[in-house]
């Protein structure tokens, strides 16, 4: 039945008329990811804090990431050690400052991971060398990001920090009753002596499809197999027509052998 030349059309037919198809979903495809929209933010571009964040208010998503620059103090006794941080592929400690700045006239906490360390001795020496520094202004320019939320301490050593939280950090340091605080925290850019900088690479830029180009690729796509499924349809159906009519024609046929024999008889 499908050998017939007519239904061997038919199919070459559908065959084209599918691909066809199937260009146009990989053509609406192609114009998905091409017109789709990159979101990206100017994060390697130094803004002042002051645009970026608010003490006490959560990181916008279109900020986190961002490079800032403020002028504030450093508590020479408030800095902590925070284990298990990966810096190019190396676990390692951080050490976390406690900066003040100035904001509306109103002192504010803010937290600064100044620096990498690639063992405890290291990172407890340059922490007792920032201790012993003034407490003068001075410009700092880093990475800001969200707040980490707080980890369970290891039994063995309930005072280690794994996690740079914000409200952790604020119940250790020293003159912040009253003082409002970033719900964030900076990866300052440069190290101090005897501090490796933290590796802190900009966000990854997402980018977001034409939903509306892969709706229509969808429909081609869909066209295509509906071309072949019509082909298929069309020769079964008349194949199940040859198939009454042959079954009718026998019955008609040994109806009347029947009426012959009897009339014979």
């Amino acid at each position: 039945m499908m050998l017939r030349p007519r239904w061997i059309g038919a199919l070459i037919f559908a065959l084209l008329l599918a691909a066809g198809f199937a260009w146009l979903g990989q053509w609406q495809l192609e114009r998905a990811v091409e017109s789709g929209k990159a979101v990206e933010a100017p994060t390697e571009t130094v803004l002042p804090l002051a645009k970026v964040a608010a003490p006490s208010s959560p990181l916008r998503d279109a900020t986190v990431g961002q490079l800032v620059e403020f002028t504030g103090a450093f508590v020479p006794g408030d800095y902590q050690l925070l284990e298990g941080r990966l810096n190019d592929g190396r676990s390692g400690w951080w050490v976390v400052g406690h900066l003040t700045l100035q904001r509306d006239g109103q002192p504010v906490a803010l937290a600064v991971a100044r620096g990498w360390a690639p063992d405890e001795a290291s990172a407890k020496a340059a922490m007792a060398r920032l201790a012993n520094e003034s407490a003068d202004p001075q410009r700092v320019v880093g990475r800001i990001l969200p707040d980490e939320q707080p980890q369970v301490p290891d039994k063995s050593d309930p005072t280690a920090m794994k996690s740079l939280g914000v409200g952790q950090l604020y119940n250790l340091w020293t003159g912040v009753d009253g003082v409002d605080v970033y719900a964030a925290y900076v990866v300052e850019r440069g190290a101090p002596a005897g501090l490796v900088q933290i590796d802190s690479p900009p966000p990854i830029a997402q980018t977001e499809l034409n939903w509306l180009n892969v709706f229509y690729a969808v429909e081609w796509i869909i066209f295509a197999g509906f071309a072949v499924f019509l082909w298929y349809r069309l020769v079964r159906d008349a194949k199940e027509r040859e198939d009454e009519l042959r079954e009718l024609e026998a019955q008609e046929a040994q109806t009347a052998g029947n009426v012959q024999a009897e009339r014979l008889e």
